[in-house]
């Protein structure tokens, strides 16, 4: 990994965002200009071109057979443990419910709001490079749990366990789509696959551009683009830890990156010789390999302020706090995805266990999105209810108002009603 000072270490790190947005723009407006023509026709061409799969509209979408397929595939223990991770994933879900209210200001004047569930939610799954069922928690389950009646699937992967995921956590439908095509079939809608309200989940940088374009025509939970990880970390943190927190993200994509800063030269030292030694043992050793090489990078700062000040800058996904004292430097934290306190909680955690979900905001958009939660498949509608009296007692200041606007029927729609109540 590259050890080098704040300057050029975020010099380094920020190249990676005009990166990805040259490399994928061009040609997601492409594919989405292609899906909304063509519909089930461009899927299937551009799933047989990027994905070697040839789809046609009966075997786009799985059957019953499918999924009980899967669930033969999957052992017992494993299965046991996906239903541990949803009963915590569930729990920590449900306490972002609103129930809405409607309360009284002053005398006769009432107002507040109610929270209703979107109709359709379109989740996407990567299922490329690996499989991912620990998404289709993350991304199923808040949305089970607002309320939402239909939720659609798109992965171009047929992991046994992804599917039984999805069955789990009571999707209704599976599509065998990636990639961009997925985020426009889900946008717009095809003959096959039906338009949804809301897109969520995580995907590389092409997933990405196409939910950032087509927001607008469906909402979408927030920008989640390769993965991230920046430690902070003091002399009290173990080499061998971090080296292996920062690879599990590098494994993830070749546009992944991994962080390290510390006040400590000689950990810094330590931690890279360690993240060289054990990417050699990785199944996926090319992929991390070329993430640390682009873009690992270890800042060697003079405080812990200041690693704070550099986290905030960069506003990471994930952020852990491997310190003595992390509820001590957790003040300094204004921009992250998910904060892991302490030498004990490392980010697979998180990605998998504890609760808290796993999609989050990266590539610097920390700063104002938030994790993926119930609040990204609900709208709060505003409720208001006055009655004569209280209309009366304010009719003169809106009618005030709407004049200085120049918007003459807004102060006759008062004005009507004041009158006629004299």
């Amino acid at each position: 990994m590259l050890i080098t000072n704040r300057e050029k270490g975020l010099e380094r790190i920020f190249s990676r965002k005009k990166t990805l947005s040259e490399g994928a723009r061009k040609s997601v407006e492409d594919i989405i200009a292609r899906v909304r023509a063509d519909g089930d026709a461009a899927i299937a061409e551009l799933t047989e071109k990027f994905d070697g799969i040839k789809l046609t509209p009966e075997n786009m979408r799985l059957t019953k057979y499918d999924i009980a397929a899967a669930y033969e595939k999957v052992p017992a223990d494993l299965l046991a443990a996906l239903r541990r991770a949803k009963a915590n994933i569930e729990n920590y879900h449900k306490k972002q419910l609103l129930p809405g209210a409607l309360e009284e200001g002053a005398k006769g004047a009432f107002t507040g709001y109610m929270i209703r569930p979107v109709e359709r939610a379109g989740i996407y799954v990567p299922g490329g490079k690996a499989s991912y069922p620990s998404s289709v928690l993350m991304t199923a389950i808040p949305a089970r749990v607002a309320g939402v009646k239909d939720i659609i699937m798109c992965t171009p992967g047929t992991s046994p366990l992804t599917i039984v995921a999805a069955a789990e956590c009571g999707v209704s439908t599976i599509y065998r789509i990636g990639g961009a095509q997925a985020v426009a079939a889900m946008a717009y809608g095809t003959a096959t696959v039906p338009k949804a309200d809301v897109i969520c989940g995580p995907g590389n940088m092409f997933v990405t551009e196409a939910k950032r374009l087509v927001y607008g025509d469906a909402g979408i939970d927030m920008i989640a683009g390769p993965s991230e990880i920046l430690i902070v970390a003091d002399g009290s943190a173990d080499p061998e830890f971090l080296a292996a927190d920062l690879l599990s993200q590098a494994e993830h994509d070749e546009m992944a990156m991994a962080i390290l800063v510390t006040t400590n030269e000689e950990l810094a030292a330590r931690t890279s010789d360690a993240v060289e030694r054990r990417i050699k043992t990785l199944p996926k050793a090319a992929i991390a390999g070329k993430s640390i090489q682009s873009f690992g990078t270890i800042i060697v700062a003079k405080n812990i302020e200041e690693c704070a000040e550099i986290s905030n800058e960069i506003a990471p996904e994930h952020l852990e706090l491997c310190v003595r004292d992390p509820e001590s430097v957790l003040p300094l934290i204004r921009n992250a995805g998910a904060v892991f306190m302490g030498h004990w909680s490392p980010e697979p955690l998180g990605d998998y266990y504890a609760g808290t979900n796993h999609v989050l905001p990266n590539g610097g958009t920390a700063r104002f999105f938030s994790a993926l939660g119930v609040y990204n498949f609900v709208k709060r509608i505003s409720l208001i209810k006055y009655d004569k009296d209280a209309l009366r007692t304010c009719a003169d200041d809106i009618i005030a108002l709407a004049e200085s606007e120049g918007l003459r029927a807004h102060a006759d729609a008062i004005r009507v009603r004041k009158e006629g109540s004299e």
